[in-house]
């Protein structure tokens, strides 16, 4: 009887032993999964920039365009519109920074 119960206590110790891997792994499991969920979301970020650089480089390129023509609209609109920038990147420095 004694060896039947320090076998079933020995299977207990096992299993609790399995138990313990297998959540450990489960855990492991789980991280991976999340890493793998930030790189995606990283590419994505850096995708949408390098879009948005490639539309601000054409913008800047139309508005030279328009400037070089000699329009005086033309280089109102453009003064205006560098003018208004710098002062939206003003203000969003001072409200993150300040």
């Amino acid at each position: 009887m004694s060896a039947n119960y320090e076998r079933e206590r020995q299977n207990n110790a096992r299993l609790d032993e399995l138990a313990s891997k297998v959540s450990a792994l489960r855990g492991v499991t789980i991280d991976i999964y999340d890493q793998a969920r930030n790189h995606e979301v990283i590419d994505q970020t850096t995708d949408t920039f390098s879009s948005m650089g490639s539309q601000l480089k054409g913008s800047a390129t139309r508005l030279g365009r328009m400037a070089a023509s000699g329009n005086k609209v033309a280089i109102l609109k453009l003064s205006g519109i560098l003018i208004g920038s710098f002062l939206v990147i003003y203000y969003l420095y001072r409200l993150f920074v300040g």
